[in-house]
């Protein structure tokens, strides 16, 4: 998907100009490359660290009060 670095903003291809240029500013777009997989992976290995600490942190709590 093209990415204009000017306007800040994602194109879709079928909104480029016939020239393939940017409808906005008339700059060429650039490819938006997506995230890789263990970028990806990482984040939801995080989010389930950190939720299974938050559930300990809960139990802990309960027993102790």
């Amino acid at each position: 998907m093209p990415w204009c670095e000017q306007c800040n903003e994602r194109l879709g291809t079928d909104e480029l100009t016939e020239e393939g240029m940017c409808p906005f500013c008339g700059s060429e777009p650039l490819e938006h490359r997506n995230s890789p997989w263990y970028f990806k992976f990482m984040v939801v290995a995080t989010v389930i660290y950190l939720g299974y600490r938050a559930f300990q942190g809960i139990t802990w709590v309960i027993h102790h009060v």
